[in-house]
């Protein structure tokens, strides 16, 4: 005799899908950024555009038309005019040094200032807000004076000091806001395995704070990269001049035309967008892991 055991149907059990309700609010949203997003590109879809026209096919058709075929002597011509491979390397090596030493010196501060709690500190922190407040025409004639008497003027070296000390102020504001909220527990066990303030400072501090130390080298590499006031006061040599500085004075220059006027701003628009599109990723995490602490 054999026994057949039935089976219990079995019930499928459907995952609800979530409902796509549509929201006209969001559509709405998101076509405003849009408008946004293309009122920001189109100027420089322009410059690029007229970058590439010949003169002749600019003054026929005008700014907004395409044209006919790639033009490049525009770009060429003002890259051999105004020896733009040396002001690339001039705003190049500006740029880098400052941001480093600015971190470096922000650290240090901020180390001090919110781990270290030494004593003062909020006029130390009054001081290095004010600092930032203050307006570039301030510093112009004290700091062109210094420049003077050290030797330093129409050097390189000098917008060097000048703006790390600057963006040093800002990222020492920044640093020790998020220094002061560090995890004691962290430095106290650096301490029982006899790590000194130095090594506690470079093995536990900096690696944790490393997403927003990525921030400020970002920030302070476009900054100093898109100063003009200063540079064109201390840089008055051909040989010492940053990118910003050589477009600004070329464009006074009556030989220049209006598509080699478009050829100079593209190609000084372009290293700093790399620079951003490089680290974008980079800044996005330094951003997001602020946001998660």
């Amino acid at each position: 005799m054999t026994v057949t055991a039935t089976r219990a149907p079995e019930r499928r059990t459907e995952t609800p899908q979530p409902s796509r309700e549509r929201r006209p609010g969001r559509f709405l949203i998101l076509a405003g950024l849009l408008v946004l997003l293309l009122l920001m590109v189109a100027p420089l879809l322009v410059v690029a555009v007229n970058a590439v026209k010949s003169p002749a096919d600019y003054a026929s058709h005008g700014p907004l038309s395409v044209p006919d075929h790639l033009y490049w002597t525009g770009i060429v011509d003002f890259w051999n005019r105004v020896d733009f491979g040396l002001k690339l390397w001039n705003s190049f090596l500006t740029s880098l040094v400052v941001a480093v030493l600015a971190v470096i010196l922000s650290v240090f501060n901020a180390y001090a200032l919110g781990i270290g709690r030494v004593k003062g500190r909020i006029w130390f922190l009054v001081f290095f807000l004010v600092a930032n407040l203050l307006p570039q025409e301030v510093l112009v004639y004290p700091l062109y004076y210094l420049a003077k008497q050290l030797g330093l003027y129409d050097s390189l070296f000098s917008i060097i000091i000048i703006f790390t000390v600057v963006q040093s102020a800002f990222g020492t504001y920044l640093l020790t806001s998020v220094y002061t909220e560090f995890p004691k527990e962290l430095l106290e066990a650096a301490a029982i395995d006899g790590a000194g303030r130095w090594r506690a400072l470079w093995r536990v501090v900096v690696p944790v704070s490393r997403p927003t130390l990525a921030v400020l080298f970002t920030f302070f590499f476009i900054w100093t990269w898109n100063e003009f006031f200063l540079p064109l006061i201390f840089l008055i040599s051909n040989d010492n001049q940053t990118v910003p500085v050589a477009l600004g004075v070329l464009q006074g220059d009556r030989m220049m035309d209006a598509t080699t006027t478009s050829a100079s701003a593209l190609i000084g628009i372009v290293p700093a967008m790399v620079f951003f599109l490089i680290f974008q990723r980079t800044l996005t995490r330094g951003i997001a892991a602020g946001a998660i602490k």
